[in-house]
């Protein structure tokens, strides 16, 4: 392995080249993924590390925190890179922590913590108050975090189109989706990316990845790593893990970046540390016959 991640290959994203591996940067904040992170200065430097290790592309969120994980990545970059792409996100708000505690245990809010707000208004303050916060005279690549039925897709989808024919964005994203809602935006606009929750144990949006596959479209893993849950994988991803002498979250992202040319694994940390050994991924090649165990272990 190396620790160089030139060998994930590129994509084109706004206009620039970046590396296919990229930077997530939801873990930029406290528990439960608010409020500020417990070592801000390690969190400062994480950011400014994976740019010196050859990071392109970093995706952010204004509700990350919310705002903390956009104020680190301006704090720690800016002035940014003329080849480093900025991508964050509108239309989830925020109503506390998304970890409790319970008599039982810490327990997981998920959905229930975030709720979509997609009125054309308010997806034009996010898009807005992310370039103060960032920094940005533009943003690099707008993404819809979330579609919110309460609103016509056509309104959420049109607004962003207005925000780039004002020069405030230059591409588009979005996120969880299904094929239906990707064909209904892609009449409106062009959209660039899309992010879903995919990795080696779970395939739930193959079929949007299908259609990523099919026409081009970036297509950004969240969870690359299953957020911890790699021991749930089949045995498979352990022997391979084993005959490269690498880690199985190395593994599952060397998996994802040979799996698909337009795959681009976005793994986040709040540590150096671990934010190399993932980058260290990009070193890892997986033999034609190892792809094809891991891709049908989960099936």
């Amino acid at each position: 392995m190396t620790s160089t991640i030139a060998d994930a290959g590129t994509f084109d994203i706004a206009g620039k080249s970046v590396t296919r591996l990229g930077f997530g940067s939801m873990r930029l904040t406290g528990r439960g993924i608010w409020g500020e992170p417990t070592d801000r200065d390690e969190c400062i430097a994480v950011v400014r590390r994976a740019v010196e290790l050859g990071v392109q592309f970093i995706d952010t969120a204004d509700s990350y925190g919310p705002f903390v994980a956009e104020e680190i990545i301006s704090e720690a970059l800016h002035p940014y890179p003329d080849d480093v792409v900025i991508a964050t996100k509108a239309g989830l708000t925020r109503n506390g922590p998304d970890v409790v505690d319970t008599a039982e245990g810490p327990k997981r809010l998920g959905p229930a913590a975030w709720p979509p707000v997609g009125r054309p208004e308010y997806l034009r303050q996010g898009a807005l108050m992310s370039l103060r916060r960032l920094k940005l005279d533009q943003i690099d690549l707008f993404q819809l975090h979330r579609i919110d039925e309460k609103v016509p897709l056509a309104d959420q989808v049109g607004e962003l189109k207005a925000l780039q024919d004002e020069g405030k964005i230059v591409s588009i994203g979005l996120s969880q989706i299904t094929p239906d809602q990707l064909a209904e935006a892609r009449q409106i606009v062009d959209v660039v990316t899309v992010q879903s929750r995919y990795n080696v144990i779970d395939r739930s949006a193959q079929d949007v990845l299908d259609v990523c596959n099919r026409d081009g479209i970036g297509f950004i893993p969240w969870a690359p790593v299953a957020q911890g849950g790699l021991d749930k994988a089949h045995e498979a991803l352990a022997e391979v893990a084993r005959q490269h002498g690498a880690t199985p979250a190395q593994v599952a992202i060397a998996w994802l970046l040979q799996v698909s040319p337009v795959m681009l694994p976005i793994p986040g940390t709040s540590k150096v540390a671990h934010l190399e050994e993932n980058l260290a991924a990009a070193g890892v090649t997986l033999s034609s016959d190892e792809v094809e165990k891991l891709t049908a272990a989960a099936q």
